[in-house]
């Protein structure tokens, strides 16, 4: 029997740089895309041998913003897929969008090759926050993408978000979410505004944090969200992720349930039979050998038991539900209760986690303070 795979697929181009943003990502010419796009075919086809033991569920494209390239690039793309990789019957394969990058030509042509979930990266409904942010587009041409991906045929939509912008109070966040759930969606991501280095956010707010919302306000705003969004359908199943019934992204999913992955593409990332590794961010090492990913793989790790162990407590941990007592034993013969004992304890009494029949899970506050909490569960610490 076949092994289940994810597969991420980068593309790292963008119309042009968001001033928050720290992903490999640039503004790129038509020739380099198409360039990039042969690339990504060969290094496809060189997995061949590897895809035997596989069938792929779930493909991932992401950047950048991968709706740069023309509708006939990125059914090349998957054609290689294809060719290579056994499919699932009904695999999930998303493609990351911005609005105003997805006429409806294309969004037509990205259903009949197969693509059944869009993630739009919206980040605000308030066109003042998305010039603030660095973004090209508006709300309005969110609305325009939502509207004709429905006359497209899709009918797995999520939608992103970023709170805790500088000067944003709660109220104003609550406008936000209202105006966002007018509007017909499957999921929503919400992430909080992180300031990194490198960035042009960096130059503005680095040195000015009090521009940007205090610690209460963006405790309020995140606790406000999962309320709000519950009573709106949509069910918190990760610290930043909310979905209607069956909606979950099962590509993602696969990361916080350490399933295998192999990352495609200019700085992909893979976990693969408990190995981390990544590709080269060095455009010219990977065009040069694209048809042998052995000389641009960087970072190879093979995860002993205790880093197993780690990840399948910090990152499952992230998942409202939890991590489960009997896939702990399962996966390491050793019952969990006894593996972390003095975490388990100080956490459970203080309540940051909860536990239930077999699942042990962060309580809301200890959603609050997740990175310390998890930070426990790391064997160095």
């Amino acid at each position: 029997m076949k092994k289940d795979l994810g597969l991420y697929i980068h593309i790292p181009f963008c119309i042009k740089k968001c001033d928050y943003c720290d992903f490999l990502s640039w503004k790129s010419t038509e020739k380099e895309r198409e360039d990039y796009v042969r690339a990504l075919e060969k290094e496809i086809k060189s997995y061949r041998e590897f895809a035997r033991e596989y069938r792929v569920s779930t493909v991932f494209f992401g950047g950048g913003t991968p709706s740069v390239l023309t509708g006939e690039q990125t059914e090349r793309i998957l054609d290689a897929v294809r060719e290579v990789f056994q499919m699932e019957k009904e695999p999930e394969i998303t493609l990351e969008m911005n609005p105003g990058t997805g006429e409806m030509e294309k969004l037509v042509q990205y259903r009949k090759m197969g693509i059944n979930r869009l993630s739009i990266g919206l980040q605000s409904v308030k066109n003042e926050n998305l010039k603030l942010l660095g973004r090209i587009h508006t709300y309005e041409e969110f609305l325009e993408s939502c509207k004709w991906a429905r006359e497209a045929g899709f009918d797995n939509i999520s939608a992103d978000l970023i709170s805790s912008l500088p000067g944003q109070t709660l109220d104003e966040w609550k406008e936000e979410l209202e105006i966002l759930t007018e509007t017909l969606l499957e999921h929503i991501s919400v992430y909080q505004l992180i300031i990194e280095e490198g960035t042009e956010f960096y130059k503005r707010y680095g040195h000015r944090e009090e521009l940007l919302p205090d610690e209460e306000t963006s405790r309020e705003i995140y606790l406000w969200t999962g309320k709000f969004l519950e009573s709106r359908g949509f069910k918190q199943y990760e610290i930043s992720n909310y979905a209607r019934p069956s909606r979950q992204s099962r590509h993602n999913l696969r990361y916080w349930e350490r399933k295998d992955y192999l990352g495609l593409g200019l700085g992909a990332a893979s976990m693969v039979h408990n190995i981390r590794m990544s590709n080269t961010r060095d455009w010219k090492k990977y065009m040069e050998n694209c048809e042998n990913p052995k000389k641009f793989r960087e970072d190879v790790e093979f995860l002993e038991i205790p880093r197993q162990m780690e990840e399948f407590m910090f990152l499952g941990l992230r998942k409202t539900r939890g991590v489960s007592r009997r896939d702990f034993r399962q996966s390491f013969g050793r019952d969990l209760e006894l593996v972390y004992e003095k975490a388990l304890n100080k956490h459970l009494e203080n309540g940051m986690l909860k536990t239930s029949g077999d699942r042990i899970y962060l309580s809301e506050e200890g959603t609050l303070v997740s990175n310390q909490v998890l930070a426990d569960f790391l064997f160095d610490c």
